[in-house]
Formats: structure tokens, C-alpha cells, sequence
């Protein structure tokens, strides 16, 4: 009923799943990882309990190929599953029972540029996983957008042959959460839409406005003038202050306007000016 990529960053830093599926919320039962640690696509007749037991049997070293073996050794509806994992050292494992519903199948991939393991069910053939896998080692940047582009081009490919409901991205990254307090970069979820895919792409961009960090490079220096300017921007809508909008619209990652050197992030900038 899905397909998935599960991947390791080039530089080991970063565990992640994408997943989309003619099924409702499937972010809600597919997608698991813990930084350091690795990530698992639990599908097809899902065991969600593996999500648990996979990363614990990684936590205490197995590799990816043993958690998968132990999963289905301790199973019985094993040949009604599918999963994919990858550990913590970037080894890649995907197994599809015999009795998943066709198209289903899966591939892995371990190199220097990350590590991956994509797996579909009710496909519209081999050519998903396959695009899928291209997408992924021709993609160059972060692991979310690696994920997405193979997200999109396996959808591009076919993708579940019942059509299209939801989508989910997860992306874990050690002090990666919300002021550093978790490991979550990204948990992203599209539950019910008719174009589940594009959405969580949007969505995506949204996270890296409000949820990352500006780099040196996207800073704009907050002048006498420019402060003159965003106090005017912010009476304009309707805030007593700059400071207040900044708190309201969620602009923290983006602006520091407190302590020098006083800066806002050129995107920011644009969007408050109309641009």
C-alpha cells in the first residue's frame, strides 16, 4: 500500500523516512529513527511494534541486516510485511514478504554519499523503487531534500498504483529539534490530500523558513534605516512593534533583534516588504 526511502546522510550525522501511500495518515504508523541510532518503513500488513524493537535491537548494536532478521524470525505475519532499515554506520536492509501485494519489492544502496533502503507495495511496478534509487544518487543536498527527491520521482514513476492520499518526511539529526531540545530537524506530515506530495514539498520549504537557522551569507545587517523601516512595516500590520511580529509570525530562527549584531534574514526581509 506504500512505498518508502529510508536514508543515512553522506556525513553520518543524519537518519531519515519519507513514505507515501494510498492510506489515511500514513506518517502516523510507518516512520521511526533516533539519531546515532538509525531509522525504519514499517508497511504493507505494518507491524508497528517493529518501529520500537528495530531501534531498540540497533541501540544495542545489531546492524541493519540483523534487526531485519530478527523482526521476521520473531514474526508470523512475517510474509505479510515489508521493511527497510538503515543503522547507525549506514548499513541498508529491505525485505518484502512473499505474500505483499504486487508490485513489491525493494533495493538498498550503501556508499560513501549515503546509505539508503526504498520499498514498495501495490506499485505500479519495479520502475518506482528504481526511480526512486536514481533520484537518490543523483540528488545532491540535506537528507530531507534526498528523501523528497526520491519521493517525487518514485511517485513520477507510478507510485502506489490505488493513487494518492498521504505522505510523511522524518529526518533526525543529534540537537537538531526546536532550540536544540530533541533530535527532530524535520517530522512532517500530510494526512489526507489529493496531492500529498507536492503539499509535503511546501511544507518542507516552510520548515527550513521557520524552523532552521539563517546562515552568515542570508543575514542582512538591521541599520538605523532598516530598523526604521520594519517599526513602520509592523505598525502597518497591525503590531505595536517589530518586536512583537517577530513573536507573532514565528520569526525567531530568522531575525535577532535584541542582542548586536542586529540582523534579519534577507528572505524575511522580502516578505515583509511584499517582494
Amino acid at each position: 500500500m506504500t512505498f518508502s526511502i529510508v536514508g543515512r546522510s553522506a556525513d553520518g550525522a543524519s537518519w531519515g523516512v519519507a513514505v507515501a501511500s494510498k492510506f489515511l495518515a500514513v506518517g502516523s504508523a510507518v516512520p521511526a529513527a533516533v539519531a546515532q541510532v538509525g531509522a525504519i518503513a514499517t508497511q504493507a500488513d505494518a507491524n508497528v511494534a517493529w518501529k520500537g524493537l528495530a531501534l531498540s535491537l540497533l541501540d544495542d548494536g545489531a546492524t541493519a541486516s540483523v534487526a531485519v532478521q530478527r523482526l521476521i524470525e520473531d514474526d508470523e505475519g512475517r510474509d505479510h510485511r515489508q521493511v527497510g532499515i538503515v543503522d547507525a554506520t549506514g548499513g541498508a536492509a529491505t525485505y518484502t514478504g512473499t505474500e505483499c501485494l504486487d508490485w513489491a519489492g525493494g533495493v538498498t544502496s550503501e556508499h560513501a554519499e549515503g546509505s539508503c533502503a526504498i520499498q514498495g507495495n501495490v506499485l505500479t511496478g519495479p520502475e518506482v523503487v528504481d526511480a526512486m534509487l536514481g533520484a537518490w544518487q543523483s540528488t545532491s543536498g540535506d537528507l530531507a531534500q534526498r528523501l523528497m527527491a526520491a519521493l517525487i520521482a518514485g511517485d513520477e514513476a507510478g507510485g502506489d498504483r490505488r493513487g494518492r492520499q498521504s505522505a510523511a518526511l522524518l529526518v533526525v539529526r543529534d540537537g537538531a529539534g526546536y532550540s536544540g531540545g530533541d533530535d527532530i530537524a524535520v517530522d512532517l506530515r500530510v494526512d489526507d490530500h489529493s496531492a500529498p506530495i507536492p503539499e509535503l514539498m511546501r511544507l518542507l520549504c516552510l520548515n527550513d523558513l521557520y524552523l532552521t537557522a539563517s546562515t552568515e551569507a542570508e543575514k542582512v545587517a538591521i541599520t538605523p534605516a532598516i530598523r526604521d523601516e520594519l517599526e513602520s512595516l509592523a505598525h502597518k500590520a497591525g503590531h505595536p512593534d517589530f518586536a512583537s511580529l517577530v513573536g507573532c509570525e514565528n520569526y525567531e530562527m530568522r531575525v535577532d533583534h535584541a542582542r548586536p549584531p542586529l540582523w534579519i534574514d534577507r528572505r524575511i526581509l522580502a516578505i515583509l516588504r511584499g517582494e
